[in-house]
């Protein structure tokens, strides 16, 4: 995308989030989000950057003034970093595979709680089949015994765990990709988004990554579209 057209559809989605209120991104902070565009920040990174930081500034209380984009910043590129090393991608003019060090993860019983809690408000929802349903209810039950398990594991037992947490993840992703669950055309549109995601490092990969990162992208997409936790530890 353009970074005047970038930063165009910044400005629009940071004005819905001050509920009309245009805040003109011109000079410096123009410059700081054509800067975005060309690191190869995905639009819907950019945007959940925004929210993440709006969330935390209504949470002080009534609001003073809008928010101005220069804020979000931060957010937005902890998200992007958080997102090349899901994919496997580095930043634009970086080599292929991100170097940063991950943050640090949570032990691995709260992470599963976690994911039982996303899950459990996910089915209370309603909105997907019977059968998609069942296998939330049956990952849920299965998540609730390996979380018991967790909290004393060593060795090859914790490693049991969490190769089954992978396998767990893989099988809900596979559930939500079936047609049943998905239309072919939504299935479409969700990897023509990916190949946008990744277009800005499409040029420099090798196939192999090329071809693991669109498989990456397409599912942290799927994931988002049915609000799936990931299960997977790493």
């Amino acid at each position: 995308m353009d970074p005047a057209e970038y930063s165009r559809e910044i400005e629009s989605y940071l004005c819905r989030k001050n509920e009309g209120h245009l805040i003109r991104i011109v000079g410096p902070a123009f410059e700081q989000v054509c800067g975005w565009a060309t690191l190869g920040v995905p639009l819907k990174i950019a945007f959940r950057g925004i929210d993440q930081y709006c969330e935390r500034y209504y949470a002080k209380g009534p609001r003073r003034r809008p928010v101005r984009i220069e804020f979000c910043e931060a957010d937005i590129l902890d998200l992007f970093d958080s997102w090349r090393r899901a994919i496997g991608v580095g930043a634009v003019g970086t080599a292929a595979t991100p170097t940063e060090p991950a943050a640090r993860k949570a032990p691995l019983s709260a992470h599963i709680e976690r994911a039982v809690a996303r899950l459990t408000a996910l089915r209370a929802g309603g909105k997907r089949s019977s059968e998609f349903a069942e296998r939330i209810d049956a990952a849920v039950r299965e998540l609730d015994h390996l979380a018991a398990d967790a909290r004393a594991a060593r060795g090859d037992r914790r490693a049991a765990i969490v190769d089954r947490l992978e396998a767990l993840d893989g099988d809900l992703l596979e559930a939500a990709a079936k047609e049943t669950e998905l239309e072919a055309s939504s299935v479409a549109a969700l990897n023509r988004e990916a190949e946008a995601e990744l277009a800005p490092f499409i040029s420099r990969m090798p196939q192999q990554a090329l071809d693991r990162a669109r498989t990456a992208a397409f599912q942290r997409l799927l994931r988002d579209a049915f609000g799936l936790p990931v299960l997977a530890y790493e």
